[in-house]
């Protein structure tokens, strides 16, 4: 696949420094810390305490040796206001990532210098324009007190909350085509001849069993005899991390697919999965995937989730250098959430992420949650956000989960519609590491299928390819009308609501009643 833009344009890579180290032979007074430290001006007295989260600011403040992990986001913020009337999806993608990584080198260089300068470990991110850090109090407020900081995020470990549904014994065989694929009618999609062909997917989740027969053949790294996980493949889960717990069965930086859970490789077999012979497992079997492992056995931060959207707007290989936006996936699958009661107290902390990521083209998918059944539930990063696809579950009688999270949106005081539709999530048949099968439930397993339906459009229609809006406006228009009479948010008996959002995903309905004409008529008659 051909290049296009600057090429020589590089991210800038994360920065490692050792562990942080001060001598702290007594008790160093703040004042002389911070006249030492200099090129520190903009924000006296208390008041940069107002930029700091409250669970950076309490575990910092714990002793005098604490630390704590946050995310540094600069006042700065790239403006990718050009990428909506480019019309291909690898001009968005360049054009988005050539302005952010312009942005994070202009503006980063005085904070990681004072960063280094100190043995402050850090990592730089050009996503958004951000720093992760691990420091002490002196060095939060030494950041805090700086005019281009802009807030100090919390950073905590987040264990990824399934129903006791996930936990559904192991299936050796279910042949054919499976319940929850017909009910949405991909089958008869596939029988258009469309089934994901030139379609890429990515995933971000606990990893993936890159062999499993089920989803092998449709990773972009394998060719039918040998591997490349260049550009197909990155883990997020790093070894230094004090967090991660000890005895990972992937270990940490990979190099190659691994899952360490399950999770991850049974949500890549309902977007892609097939194994050629009768386990017909997924939406989207002709298209390929890859991968980003987000979390260390379920257990993922705000950094981890933000290392993965990154690699996906721009994949990288191996050694994490020479980024190619022009191999970025036209879809994004999240499984997962980042919840407040585990720390992520700050609502918006990826907002800016992944807006940016779909300014680039890419559809990001999201599962609802599993908090239900009481209104407002979809209470987490990223499903709350306007920019998510956000996914609820529903059984084989369409009928609501009840662990599926319902709207509206109330943790950021918008009031928002969510979820936006839903799908098949309980007692969902598929692939988990070692060549098995199982069920399993949750919205973790609806989102997989939207994510799958994206596929079967773009490849029926390759102008979709990243027209993020007018996929999204496809696919709740045409799903399946569902009312309740759950009143969440006032949207009882009427449809969108707060429950099934705009109804149950129709893939047949989507591919059918997609009408390119009506959508682009500027581009039919100005290509």
């Amino acid at each position: 696949m051909s290049t296009t833009g600057n090429s020589k344009i590089k991210p800038r890579k994360p920065q490692m420094q050792g562990p942080f180290k001060l001598a702290r032979s007594g008790f160093i007074c703040l004042l002389i810390v911070f006249a030492l430290m200099g090129n520190v001006t903009g924000v006296t007295g208390a008041a940069w305490q107002t930029k700091v989260d409250k669970w950076v600011m309490e575990r910092a403040s714990v002793s005098e040796t604490s630390q704590a992990e946050f995310l540094v986001y600069l006042d700065e913020q790239a403006d990718l206001s050009g990428a909506a009337g480019l019309r291909t999806k690898v001009g968005k993608g360049w054009y988005v990532y050539q302005r952010l990584t312009e942005t994070a080198d202009r503006s980063q260089g005085p904070v990681l210098e004072a960063l280094e300068a100190r043995g402050v470990e850090h990592r730089a991110y050009w996503i958004a324009n951000m720093i992760w850090v691990r420091g002490n109090l002196e060095v939060v407020e030494m950041l805090a007190r700086r005019p281009e900081v802009a807030r100090l995020y919390a950073n905590p470990m987040v264990e990824m909350r399934v129903p006791d549904s996930d936990l559904a014994g192991l299936y050796t065989k279910s042949e054919g085509v499976q319940w929850n694929i017909a009910h949405v009618n991909a089958d008869d999609v596939w029988a258009m001849g469309f089934n994901g062909q030139g379609v890429v997917i990515g995933g971000q989740d606990t990893g993936y069993d890159w062999d499993h027969p089920g989803i092998i053949n449709q990773y972009r790294g394998w060719d039918g005899s040998t591997a490349d996980h260049n550009y197909n493949w990155h883990d997020a889960i790093h070894e230094n991390d004090p967090n991660t717990p000890e005895g990972n069965p992937c270990g940490y930086d990979s190099q190659e697919p691994c899952d360490d859970n399950s999770h991850g490789t049974h949500t890549m077999g309902i977007m892609v999965g097939d194994d050629g012979v009768d386990e017909q497992i997924g939406m989207a079997p002709g298209a390929k995937w890859i991968g980003c492992r987000n979390m260390e056995q379920t257990r993922g931060t705000p950094q981890t989730y933000i290392e993965c959207y990154q690699w996906f707007l721009a994949p990288t290989d191996l050694n994490d250098e020479n980024p190619r936006p022009d191999l970025a996936p036209h879809i994004v699958n999240n499984s997962w959430s980042c919840p407040d009661y585990e720390g992520c107290t700050d609502p918006n902390v990826l907002l800016t992420v992944v807006e940016n990521l779909r300014a680039a083209g890419i559809l990001s998918v999201h599962s609802a949650g599993n908090d239900g059944s009481v209104c407002g539930s979809v209470n987490t990063p990223a499903a709350i956000y306007d920019v998510s696809l956000t996914v609820g579950n529903t059984d084989n009688n369409d009928l609501i989960n009840s662990s599926s999270s319902r709207g509206p949106v109330t943790v950021d005081e918008s009031g928002r519609l969510k979820p936006d539709v839903s799908a098949p999530g309980t007692n969902i048949y598929s692939s988990i590491p070692g060549g098995a099968y199982t069920v399993k439930s949750g919205t973790s397993m609806a989102a997989p299928h939207v994510a799958g339906l994206a596929a079967l459009m773009i490849s029926e229609q390759p102008q979709l390819a990243g027209q993020v809006d007018w996929l999204e406006k496809t696919i709740l228009d045409n799903a399946l009308p569902i009312t309740t009479t759950q009143e969440c948010g006032g949207t009882a008996n009427q449809v969108p609501n707060n429950v099934y959002g705009w109804g149950r995903i129709d893939a047949l309905n989507a591919v059918s009643n997609y009408h390119f004409f009506t959508y682009f008529p500027i581009m039919i008659h100005n290509p």
